[in-house]
């Protein structure tokens, strides 16, 4: 695909200092095209900051490349950019990967989303608080118009995202959103789609990445001229998913050096929504206590109570640490691994102190049956297993800034 051809009426506007880029992906949207630009333009010079406007053309078949040349020429705060292919993910890709404003902004053509939030939506970008920025529609404080099919399809889709992927942030799929420059640069060449699923997977690397997320409730009103094919969109989607997860779950994406390079908290912290954690500990654990189980009663028939308990214990004691690492906190690759395991030791000595006194009890009583001994050890060992979350969120994987 041969590079994009930018058109700038005015090469000094381009040597200014320009502090937001407000990109507007089109596809054959020569109807609506005109009246949103000049409806942008009049709002941005209302604001106290350096602008212009990219129109990003995604291979039109219309009026729009025509239109959106003239417009260009007729205005110095606007330019276009021509792409050879569709996808607004790869529009947003090109044209913020080549910007040097400060702040790159995109909003859909159709300007569903009031336009008074584009202030709330930057600032907290341009002062640095925030290294992205959301606009949500499923924030209470929202105002959303919008018939009950999407409706139940945009929160079905933001559900699935959080469960599958573990997410802290409402709204995957409003079409405006802002993020700084020097984090695009950063996390751009990770996203992989090129369609609609890019701000979801925008969202997702940028929170794994501990990036902070700033959330703004809009007023939106559903365009129902809407072109999007929603069960196609929806199926493309679904891959996307499965795709992100697999990749989160290998540990092949470089999220912590993405993080430590832009100086945020190292993104093999610990810290996250304790319900997420608890639910996922628990899935975890409950894993280890049926292979403990399992384990105890396999080596049960060739050794003694006291080291079929240990071997077992330390066996899942050690996969416990390492899925938790991974899946529960988030910790990617083989950095502190060591450290982690050697943690996760010391808090299995204090298991097996727990449940070796369990099985003394069990013998004091005068009880030698295996199924006794595994009920007994079964309910001490999720004593233990509280005693290994509290161990993990507040001193294994406890979250370090540098």
């Amino acid at each position: 695909m041969s590079a994009p051809a930018y058109e700038r009426p005015d090469p000094a506007v381009e040597l200014a200092t320009t502090t937001l880029d407000v990109v507007i992906p089109v596809h054959n949207e020569e109807e609506a095209l005109e009246a949103s630009v000049l409806r942008v333009r009049e709002h941005l010079a209302r604001l106290p900051w350096s602008h212009r406007i990219t129109i990003a053309d995604n291979a039109s078949t219309d009026g729009t490349a025509v239109l959106a040349r003239r417009l260009a020429h007729a205005h110095d705060d606007v330019r276009v950019v021509h792409l050879a292919e569709k996808g607004r993910g790869r529009a947003l890709k090109k044209v913020w990967s080549s910007s040097d404003a400060e702040v790159l902004v995109y909003m859909d053509v159709d300007l569903s989303t009031g336009l008074d939030a584009l202030l709330p939506l930057v600032a907290p970008l341009i002062s640095g608080h925030s290294d992205l920025a959301i606009g949500t529609r499923l924030r209470h404080d929202a105002r959303v118009v919008r018939g009950p099919r999407r409706e139940v399809i945009s929160r079905g889709y933001n559900l699935l995202v959080k469960g599958a992927l573990r997410t802290r942030f409402s709204d995957a799929q409003c079409g405006f959103k802002a993020i700084r420059q020097d984090v695009a640069q950063e996390i751009l060449p990770l996203v992989e789609d090129d369609a609609w699923f890019f701000d979801t997977e925008l969202l997702v690397l940028a929170e794994r990445a501990s990036l902070r997320i700033h959330e703004v409730p809009v007023d939106w009103v559903d365009d129902p001229d809407s072109r999007v094919d929603i069960l196609r969109t929806a199926f493309d989607d679904v891959r996307g998913i499965a795709r992100l997860g697999r990749s989160l779950l290998t540990g092949r994406l470089p999220l912590a050096d993405v993080s430590e390079r832009l100086g945020r908290a190292s993104a093999d912290a610990g810290a996250g929504r304790l319900g997420m954690q608890v639910a996922m500990f628990g899935l975890v654990g409950l894993a280890s206590t049926v292979a403990y189980a399992g384990l105890y009663l396999l080596l049960r028939g060739s050794m003694g109570a006291w080291t079929a308990n240990a071997l077992a214990l330390l066996l899942t004691a050690v996969g416990n640490t390492a899925a938790n690492r991974r899946l529960t906190f988030g910790v990617r690759g083989r950095r502190n691994a060591l450290r982690h395991q050697v943690q996760g030791l010391v808090v299995f000595g204090l298991g097996l102190a727990v449940t070796t006194g369990a099985i003394w009890a069990v013998h004091a009583a005068g009880s030698q049956h295996h199924g006794v001994e595994v009920a007994v050890l079964t309910v001490a060992n999720l004593a233990v297993t509280v005693m290994r979350f509290v161990a993990m969120r507040t001193w294994m994987f406890v979250r370090r800034r540098r």
